[in-house]
């Protein structure tokens, strides 16, 4: 089986989470500025066998599109263009920050290391990828 990858997209970075081969397991792999994230994309996929990219999808508690989905269709074209062989799905990304910010915090990490919006990013990406994989095997 291959890698199932997925976004926390954002206008200045973008969190990246990935499953093992066998798709058990949602693991942060990193945080890349979002100018980049193109071409970290473009490498990753020629390294590593990937099925599926899902990118969180950013709602408002009236269930209204965020303001940053606009950037997203935009990147999500290009994606297509881009990387035309592997399939994209959305995920509702709704709470995944505050979750992430309260994992970071129950797991002991230090204040220091939890004001890296790097990491929050990160952790919110493996969120949504879980959320994924959850849904896909119920």
């Amino acid at each position: 089986m291959a890698r199932i990858l997925a976004l926390d997209f954002g206008l200045t970075r973008t969190g990246i989470a990935v499953t093992d081969p066998l798709q058990l397991i949602a693991s942060g792999l990193t945080t890349v500025a979002t100018s980049d994230l193109m071409s970290f994309l473009e490498e990753y996929t020629v390294q590593e066998e990937v099925e599926r990219i899902v990118v969180g999808e950013p709602r408002r508690m009236d269930n209204q599109p965020s303001e940053v989905e606009g950037a997203i269709g935009k990147f999500l074209s290009d994606l297509a263009r881009r990387i035309p062989g592997i399939p994209v799905s959305r995920q509702d990304e709704r709470f995944t920050s505050k979750m992430a910010a309260r994992s970071m915090i129950e797991g002991g990490m230090k204040k220091k290391k939890r004001r890296e919006k790097a990491t929050l990013d990160e952790i919110s990406a493996t969120l949504i990828l879980q959320s994924f994989l959850s849904s896909k095997n119920p």
